[in-house]
C-alpha cells in the first residue's frame, strides 16, 4: 500500500479537529439566517467543481473570480456568528483562568451601587468588561477613569446628572467611561416588554461577553444580563453571588 494510503497518527487528529470544527459551525449557525447562506454557497461551490468538470471554460472564468473574493464575502456575511463564536472561545474556563481578573472590592462596590439605586427609586445600567474588550462603547461616551465606588456610581445615576443617561462602563477595579451609548437588543421577539435600558442590556450582553446590570427606575428591580439573557429580581446579595461566579473569585 502506498505510504500516502497509510494515515497516522496526525492524519487521524487532523481528521478529528477539522470534524469538530465543521460540527461547531454548524451548532453556531443552526436556526440563523447564516444557515441558508450556507446552503448557497454550497450551491456555488458545486457549480464551481462541475464547471471544471466537464471543462465549462466561461463559467469556470466567473467562478474562479467569485472565488477569490469568497474570503471577505464570508467574513463580512457571517460577522454577526464569528463575533459570537470568537466571544465563546473567551469564555472558555482555561482562558478565563490564564486572564482572571481580581477584583473583588469592586464587585462589592457595584451591588452596593445598584441597591442603592433601587432603593432610591433611579435607573442605572452598569456594563462590567470580562474578556472581550468595551472600548468601541466606551468611545461613545465620557472618559473617566475613576476608581469604582458605590457612591460614584449611585451619583452619575442621579436624575439630572450631566452623565445620567447612558451606560457606565466598568473595567477591573475603574470606572472607564459614563454616558455610553450600547446596542439595543436584536432577538427581542418574545420577550414581555422592555425599557430602553433593558433592550440596551440585552443587546450588549448579546454581542459580548460583559456582565450587565440594570436598575429598573419603574419597578426599583435590579436585574442582569449576560449573554442574551436576563435574570430579574435580584437582591444586594443575589446579585453579589451572580457577580462572584461569572468572575470566578478566589475564595
Amino acid at each position: 500500500m502506498p505510504s500516502f494510503m497509510r494515515p497516522g497518527i496526525l492524519d487521524v487528529f487532523d481528521i478529528l479537529v477539522v470534524s469538530w470544527l465543521i460540527y461547531r459551525l454548524l451548532l453556531l449557525i443552526r436556526g440563523t439566517r447564516a444557515a441558508r447562506m450556507v446552503l448557497g454557497i454550497t450551491v456555488l461551490l458545486l457549480f464551481s467543481m462541475i464547471a471544471q468538470w466537464i471543462n465549462l471554460r466561461g463559467l469556470s472564468w466567473i467562478m474562479s473570480g467569485v472565488r477569490v473574493a469568497w474570503v471577505l464575502v464570508v467574513a463580512i456575511i457571517f460577522q454577526p456568528e464569528i463575533r459570537r463564536a470568537l466571544t465563546q472561545l473567551g469564555q472558555n474556563p482555561l482562558i478565563r483562568t490564564l486572564f482572571r481578573v481580581e477584583q473583588s472590592h469592586a464587585l462589592d462596590e457595584v451591588a452596593e451601587a445598584a441597591s442603592l439605586l433601587s432603593a432610591r427609586g433611579e435607573g442605572g445600567l452598569l456594563v462590567l468588561e470580562r474578556n472581550t474588550g468595551l472600548k468601541t462603547w466606551e468611545a461613545s461616551g465620557t472618559s473617566l477613569s475613576a476608581e469604582v465606588s458605590a457612591e460614584l456610581l449611585a451619583t452619575i445615576f442621579t436624575p439630572g446628572s450631566p452623565l445620567h443617561d447612558g451606560a457606565v462602563i466598568i473595567r477591573g477595579n475603574r470606572i472607564a467611561a459614563a454616558s455610553c451609548i450600547l446596542p439595543l437588543a436584536t432577538r427581542a421577539k418574545g420577550r414581555r416588554p422592555l425599557g430602553t435600558r433593558h433592550l440596551a442590556a440585552l443587546g450588549i450582553s448579546e454581542e459580548t461577553d460583559a456582565a450587565v446590570i440594570v436598575i429598573s427606575e419603574e419597578t426599583h428591580k435590579i436585574s442582569i444580563a449576560v449573554n442574551g439573557k436576563l435574570k430579574r429580581n435580584l437582591t444586594r446579595e443575589t446579585l453579589r453571588a451572580s457577580l462572584a461566579n461569572l468572575f470566578q473569585e478566589r475564595s
